[in-house]
């Protein structure tokens, strides 16, 4: 395995929905901090976190995260 990256569209579906950094926290059940952490890339969310994301978009996780090289 080599060194791989986990993107993310968490910014700009937030963005879309005109859903704050805090908004999606609540939804998730995790704190503000926890969705700043996972959508600047400091952080790889859990798998249940990730579906909690995606779902909060009304998306696939494979829709939000994807992986890099």
């Amino acid at each position: 395995m080599g060194d791989h990256l986990l993107k993310n569209t968490i910014k700009v579906e937030r963005a879309k929905q005109n859903m704050t950094q805090a908004d999606l926290a609540l939804k998730v059940g995790v704190s503000r901090k926890t969705i700043n952490t996972i959508e600047t890339g400091r952080f790889i969310p859990t798998t249940v976190t990730a579906i909690r994301i995606a779902r909060a978009f009304g998306l696939g996780v494979e829709e939000i995260f994807t992986l890099e090289d």
